[in-house]
């Protein structure tokens, strides 16, 4: 990182209760606007407004940069085998508690699209756990996971290490709706 932004940014410190939930909550809020921004940015350029997408990308940014903020001073980040191992542990939540609970709900209420929604996550959060475990595995013998593509499906999130599917497993899209990264 940049000695001069190294700085400038807020470093971890002991946190009172209050100061660390209202710190946790500014991070959720940060967060979801980011992203949220992030879809109205693609809206706009939907709808022919390329400099509004713009702006909405580049607080998008700034909001993400604040997020980020947040979370290095409450010492959210860690070593990167302590972070696969927070991140499995977010994934397992989403997985054996809180997606089951909201399809259960979603499916109670006959709100068929959040069904969808619902299991796209779901499915897809499996295939994360099973991701940041063999990286985790990885990074604890002290090596990087293989260099190749990591291809999202942009209908459903189905992650695949590894070339884009002819055809997504949760959803059927091809791979041409597959982004790689």
């Amino acid at each position: 990182m940049d000695e001069a932004l190294e700085k400038r940014l807020p470093k971890p410190e002991e946190l009172s209760a209050m100061t660390k939930e209202s710190l946790a909550a500014a991070f959720a809020g940060e967060s979801q606007a980011a992203e949220k921004y992030l879809v109205w940015a693609e809206q706009a350029e939907d709808e022919g407004y390329p400099n509004v997408a713009k702006l909405f990308r580049a607080i998008s940014f700034a909001e993400s940069r604040h997020a980020r903020n947040h979370l290095r001073v409450m010492g959210g980040i860690s070593s990167t085998a302590d972070n696969l191992a927070a991140a499995f542990g977010g994934e397992s939540f989403e997985v054996d508690e809180m997606y089951p609970a909201y399809h259960e709900i979603a499916k109670l209420q006959g709100n068929n699209q959040a069904v969808r929604s619902i299991n796209y996550a779901l499915r897809s959060e499996v295939d994360h756990k099973g991701q940041y475990t063999a990286a985790r595995e990885q990074v604890v013998a002290g090596k990087d996971i293989a260099d190749g593509p990591v291809n999202v499906c942009l209908a459903c999130g189905h992650t695949i290490i590894g070339d884009a599917p002819d055809k997504c497993p949760y959803c059927g899209a091809t791979p041409e709706l597959y982004k790689t990264f």
